[in-house]
């Protein structure tokens, strides 16, 4: 493992699509990394910029709205986001882990930083649902590569009942 390929894995995690999705197979697959130096690396990686986006999203949004184009973008993206932040809005913290911890493309990290914004969860309460949501899919996508989608399929179910489990708990 060079400090070239810890920093791929770490920066392929934190930007936007790819997110840990890429970061840990790339980790496990392609830089032969055991899974346990992939796996907190590539969740590291993925929360870094949540706390920026959370803190910043509403002033940063509205100097570059100004600019015509990326106002035309930044709508596109919000009204994206609601259509498919429909579970953050019913469901608040739960909802978020849950959108957070499918591991598919637009359903990561930043797009649920994003939702949370949107739809007015205080930054401790997404910080913290985006958190296990990105180490629930941490681990699907660190048993997919490792095991294929039987492991990944028994990660995901026990993984996701425990969030569910602890935060209603923590609800009551």
């Amino acid at each position: 493992m060079s400090p070239e390929e810890l920093l791929k894995v770490v920066l392929i995690a934190a930007s936007p699509i790819a997110e840990l999705r890429l970061a840990i197979p790339l980790a496990i697959n392609t830089f032969g990394f055991p899974w346990y130096y992939a796996l907190p690396l590539a969740i590291i990686g993925n929360l870094l910029p949540v706390p920026l986006i959370l803190l910043f999203l509403n002033g940063i949004t509205r100097w570059l709205s100004k600019i015509a184009l990326l106002d035309r973008f930044l709508n596109w993206l919000f009204e994206h986001t609601r259509r498919r932040g429909k579970i953050v809005e019913r469901y608040k913290r739960i909802g978020l882990v849950l959108f957070v911890a499918i591991p598919l493309p637009v359903t990561g990290a930043w797009t649920g930083s994003l939702a949370a914004v949107l739809f007015g969860l205080n930054f401790r309460h997404a910080f913290f649902s985006i958190a296990i949501g990105v180490v629930i899919a941490g681990v699907i996508v660190t048993c997919l590569s490792l095991l294929g989608w039987v492991g990944a399929v028994i990660a995901g179910i026990a993984l996701s009942s425990l969030a569910i489990l602890g935060l209603w708990r923590a609800s009551r």
